[in-house]
């Protein structure tokens, strides 16, 4: 993780929390859809359907938690998250023990993690908005991205060399513990919780169900943020498995040289997440968010020439490193700007609403993204990809007033 000096107690036991599910996470990449194929020998539709189902359905479960968490307490909610984690995913080694995995529980434990990853990360972002000052949510930030990345490229070769060595299972044991010591770091973060938000009236009404997407799209920043945000995390997730199909298949590259391609590059994810406060402190986070968010859409376009052999690894490798440092760079900026315009008492509403939306985005593009790839060829698809990355900086703001000045507290940009 990144040195440097402590944000407050509240922070680092936070970013210990994060760190720990993050890097199980990375140890358990792929658990579901590997055990679908290696143990109950699924066809590949039935684990794109595993991947797509599972996303849809957790978002939609998640829909009412948005509220929910709003007007709860913040650490007993992501506590709770983690123990619903811990349940759900040791279910799966339990039943294998047993000789009773089935399909069917894998897509209902994928829509279980799915709704309470989308509710931990709600509740996890208005806890740290009020765990660190504005001026420092840059540098906290990035050391979550930091962290993220750390554990994309060390976490998967771990996991597949345990998967070889120890059997399907052992990396969705170290999936679950991992929660449970999450769950037990929140609960070591101390002081006292700000009391949340009052409901004005007891009684449930529907419209707080839209109320983080009516907060969104009110906002002339946070609304060209949002699309931009979700389209660009779409096209790339809906390549994923067309770059397997790809390399594996068309191609004829060794699985470990698949996972050597995009796993390597993920250091560029750490060096732009280091990077990022500093560029913030030099240009401003206007001038980084665009100068970031533009670079970041050039990279993908190159990945449908992808030639063979030893060439194919370089140019995946250099663009993929491209991409995520440029991802590592936007990211916490990006992050950072959206926590400091959103009002204390709708930030769990907003980022429920933002995840539900980005999750629900990735599984309609996966599908139809493998649609096209079956009627048009898988370059093409990725091709396709591409083009319109390429048209996602047209979606960001390109004029603003700084959104934060000295150690005051932050004030909406105008963008006009």
């Amino acid at each position: 993780m990144l040195a440097g000096r402590s944000l407050g107690r509240g922070y680092d036991w936070l970013w210990t929390a994060f760190a720990v599910s993050t890097f199980g996470t990375g140890f358990a990449f792929d658990a579901l859809p590997l055990l679908a194929i290696l143990v109950l020998h699924a066809p590949p539709e039935a684990v794109s359907v595993l991947a797509a189902v599972g996303l849809l359905a957790g978002a939609a479960v998640a829909l009412p938690l948005g509220p929910w968490i709003e007007f709860r307490r913040k650490r007993p909610v992501m506590i709770a998250m983690d123990l619903i984690r811990f349940a759900a995913t040791i279910s799966v080694p339990i039943a294998f023990v047993l000789g009773r995995l089935s399909f069917a529980q894998l897509v209902i434990v994928a829509v279980i993690m799915a709704a309470a990853d989308i509710a931990f990360r709600a509740a996890s972002g208005a806890c740290l908005k009020a765990l660190v000052k504005p001026n420092e949510l840059v540098v906290a930030n990035g050391r979550l991205e930091a962290t993220t990345w750390t554990a994309t490229a060390i976490g998967p070769p771990l996991g597949g060399a345990a998967i070889g060595a120890l059997g399907p299972v052992v990396t969705v044991i170290a999936n679950a513990v991992s929660f449970l010591l999450s769950a037990a770091a929140i609960r070591r973060i101390g002081g006292s919780e700000p009391a949340p938000v009052q409901r004005q009236a007891q009684a449930f009404r529907p419209a707080e169900l839209i109320e983080g997407w009516r907060a969104i799209l009110a906002h002339p920043v946070l609304r060209l943020l949002f699309v931009n945000s979700v389209l660009v995390n779409g096209l790339i997730m809906a390549t994923a498995p067309l770059l397997a199909l790809l390399m594996l298949r068309d191609l004829g590259f060794a699985p470990w040289q698949y996972g050597l391609a995009f796993g390597a590059p993920c250091i560029g994810g750490l060096i732009g997440a280091r990077l990022a406060p500093s560029l913030v402190a030099r240009f401003g986070q206007h001038h980084v968010l665009l100068a970031a968010g533009t670079l970041r859409a050039c990279w993908s376009l190159g990945l449908a020439f992808m030639p063979h052999g030893a060439a194919g690894i370089a140019v995946v490798f250099a663009l993929q490193f491209g991409l995520v440092t440029c991802i590592g760079i936007f990211n916490p900026v990006f992050a950072a700007y959206r926590l400091a315009q959103i009002e204390m008492e709708r930030t769990a509403r907003v980022l429920s609403a933002w995840t539900i939306t980005s999750s629900s985005t990735i599984a309609v593009f996966t599908a139809l993204w493998g649609v096209l790839a079956g009627l048009a060829g898988v370059r093409a698809a990725i091709a396709l990809s591409g083009l319109l990355m390429l048209l996602t900086p047209l979606l960001l703001p390109r004029r603003a007033l700084k959104a934060w000045e000295g150690q005051g507290s932050p004030r909406a940009e105008v963008f006009r």
